[in-house]
This record gives C-alpha cells, sequence and structure tokens, in this order.
C-alpha cells in the first residue's frame, strides 16, 4: 500500500491533490491506510465524511453499520519539511480533534462515523512533519499517535455526554461517575447512527458487529442476542487510557466472545441484580428504608459467593472457606451508579411504583449523580429501544 502511495505521490503535481476514498470500522485498517499514506510521503491536508452507502441496504438493517465513506484529500510532503515535536502535536490535538467533531455533530454526523472522520484533522498535524520526535530524540510511531487521536476522541465524547470529571478520568483515577457508566455511555455514543439513531441500531435485539460489504474483514457472529455490539478492538482503544477495565466488567455489564463486545441488556440483569426472588421482593426491603436497605436490595446473591468454599480430603471431606478478597470475587464490589438507574429501570419495567418512588428520593438525597447518568443515558439509547421507555417513564416519576 506505501509502494502505491508513494506512486501515486510520484505522478502527483506539486501543488496537486489526490483523494483517498476509505471506510472501515476496525482500528487496524485505518492504521494500514495511515501507515501506507505516511510512507508515501502524502500529506493529509483535509478530510471530510460523506454519506455514500444506503441505509436500507441488508448490511444496515440490524448492525451498526457505517452510513459514510471518509474522503481524505491528499498533497505530496515537501522535501524540506520540517522535523515534529511530540510536545507541540499532542498540544494542538485536542483542539483539533475538539473542534471538528463540533462541525460534524452540528452536520448531523454520528458515532462511529464521528469517530473515524476525526482521523483525518488529526493526521493533518501528523502528516506535514518528516517525522515527529519526543525532546530525547525518539521517533514517534504512527501507532502511538493513533492511541492518543482515540484517546482524545473518548475523552471528549465523554465530556459531551457525562461532564469534565469523567472525561479527565485517567488509569483508573475516579470520575464522579463509576467506570461501568463511563464504559455504557461511550459504547452507546459510539453505536449513534449518522443518519438518525434509530435505523441501525435503534432495536433492542441488535445483530452482533458485521463486516461492511465493501471491506474484507474476518466473519463474525450473525446470531441475533439481545444488546448492542461493538467490535472489542475499538471498544478497547477507548477504554484503556479512559481508566477503564473491561475484564472487570465482564459479565456485569458486557459480555465478549468472538472479537465482539456486546452491552448487556437491561432485562439480562434482573436476575443479577434482584436475585431469584425477583424485584418483589427487593422493592419490600427498599420500600421499608431504601436508604439503608438499596445495598441489600441489590445483588442478593452475594452472600452466597462472598466466602466461596472447596472440599478438603480425608473421609469426613471438611469444607474449607476461602477469603473472598484473597480469592478476587468480584461480589466485594458494591452498588454502583449504573447498576442503582438499572435497579430502578426494572422496578418500573414491573410496576413497583412505590418502590421506584422511594428509590428515586433517597437517590436524591445522596447527589445527582443518580438523575445526571439517567438522562445521559436516556438522551443515548436508541429512539425506540425499551431501556429508553423505561428511562424515560422513569424520569417522569422524579419530583419536580
Amino acid at each position: 500500500m506505501g509502494r502505491a502511495f508513494a506512486e501515486g505521490c510520484r505522478v502527483l503535481r506539486d501543488q496537486g491533490i489526490g483523494c483517498i476514498v476509505f471506510a472501515h470500522k476496525t482500528t487496524e485498517g485505518w492504521e494500514a491506510l495511515l501507515s501506507g499514506v505516511i510512507a508515501g510521503k502524502l500529506v493529509i491536508a483535509g478530510s471530510w465524511p460523506i454519506a455514500t452507502e444506503r441505509g436500507s441496504r441488508q448490511i444496515a438493517r440490524d448492525a451498526a453499520a457505517l452510513q459514510t465513506s471518509i474522503h481524505l484529500v491528499c498533497r505530496p510532503r515537501p522535501e524540506d519539511a520540517p522535523v515534529g515535536d511530540w510536545g507541540e502535536v499532542l498540544r494542538e490535538l485536542p483542539k483539533r480533534v475538539g473542534d471538528w467533531m463540533e462541525r460534524l455533530q452540528g452536520e448531523g454526523i454520528r458515532g462511529a462515523d464521528l469517530v473515524f472522520a476525526c482521523i483525518g484533522p488529526a493526521l493533518e498535524i501528523f502528516s506535514r512533519y518528516r517525522k515527529v520526535e519526543t525532546a530525547d530524540g525518539r521517533e514517534v510511531e504512527l501507532a502511538e499517535f493513533l492511541e492518543k487521536v482515540w484517546e482524545v476522541v473518548g475523552r471528549t465524547a465523554l465530556e459531551q455526554v457525562l461532564g469534565t470529571a469523567e472525561a479527565k478520568a485517567r488509569n483508573g483515577a475516579a470520575g464522579s461517575l463509576e467506570e461501568d457508566a463511563r464504559l455504557t455511555a461511550l459504547f452507546l455514543w459510539t453505536l449513534q447512527s449518522t443518519s438518525g439513531i434509530t435505523d441501525t441500531v435503534g432495536k433492542s435485539t441488535d445483530q452482533a458487529y458485521e463486516a461492511d460489504e465493501d471491506c474484507e474483514e474476518e466473519d463474525e457472529p450473525r446470531a441475533k442476542a439481545k444488546g448492542y455490539s461493538l467490535v472489542f478492538d475499538v471498544v478497547r482503544r477507548f477504554a484503556q487510557p479512559l481508566g477503564i477495565d473491561l475484564p472487570k466488567w465482564e459479565g456485569r455489564i458486557i459480555e465478549t466472545k468472538k472479537g465482539v463486545v456486546r452491552l448487556m441488556s437491561i432485562s439480562e440483569r434482573a436476575r443479577q441484580l434482584f436475585g431469584e426472588a425477583g424485584t418483589t421482593a427487593a422493592a419490600d426491603l427498599i420500600v421499608a428504608d431504601p436508604s439503608r436497605n438499596l445495598q441489600m436490595a441489590l445483588f442478593p446473591e452475594m452472600e452466597e459467593t462472598r466466602a466461596p468454599r472447596i472440599r478438603g480430603r480425608g473421609r469426613g471431606r471438611r469444607t474449607i472457606p476461602i477469603d473472598a478478597a484473597v480469592a478476587g470475587s468480584d461480589a466485594l464490589r458494591e452498588a454502583t451508579t449504573l447498576d442503582r438507574v438499572h435497579a430502578a429501570m426494572l422496578l418500573q419495567a414491573s410496576g413497583q411504583a412505590n418502590a421506584l418512588r422511594a428509590l428515586i428520593r433517597a437517590e436524591q438525597d445522596r447527589g445527582p449523580d443518580f438523575l445526571r447518568l439517567a438522562n445521559a443515558l436516556s438522551a443515548l439509547y436508541p429512539k425506540e429501544s425499551e431501556e429508553k421507555r423505561l428511562l424515560d417513564a422513569m424520569l417522569l416519576a422524579v419530583p419536580r
């Protein structure tokens, strides 16, 4: 690919322009293309997402398919191009990406289309230099720069959706909301559709992320599954720099299978949150004393896993308790803000009005995070989804 772009650069006049049209849903595909552009001595002078795909095509009916192709406008890089300073590149990157995201959102570009449309403006900074070096003279590779691009896009998205505190969380540093809330918000933000959120990802039973018609990608599962799906690599690129530990939330809010991460549906979390007794037993506890009993009502099966046991040897086969903290039990985690929002949605779904009102009052006394997250998720879920319906109905019960 690099040789092809180098030949294109050779035949291009000094003041001429070339255009590369590309659409791909994986970061590896973009890295391969952009590596070829850089190796071919081209400078990206502009980047425009143009709607080239039919929303009614088969691939777009039940999947989070891209609606646009990115048109990269290129010029030959001058032979006397300077060496860039890594620090200056990093200082310029957030403003360039942030301004471009704001502009594209104003023009209706959303989700994955918006993410990949930001690559071009970011590469304008990087590609104008012969190479980019750190203060100690180390050359910065393109892959390292693209990691920073994903991070900036993710932080900007979180700041828009959840606020500045969450956007600044890094490498385990706590924001106002926990990791699972940040992961869910970023997941849903990425799944938004340029053509309007209802067509491509607006079904609560969503197909696993599929290969685009024009891209050669590995086969992915086509079976129907509840929830919303994204390619693992995209989720990982956003999660790591934002301090989100994906394995920590595996089986709790996400499920990873064959390179696809699925955000679990609210109905799948009912037993996890309320146990076999269901919402009725939990509702009784919450009504009695919501501020005190909410943690007891959620994850009722925690006590069963708090002290796992193994069988000893010998005829008596005495069971030996294991310290759950040493075993790394997930049960030691307390209910998060997202857990409590999901609990409220399930109470709404089961018609437990008294428990729902009691929970909301307790959360209002606790602080603003519960309602802030609920409102943010309501804006992110597809318009026709069951989750949005439950959130909107729940928010109507909030005392004014």
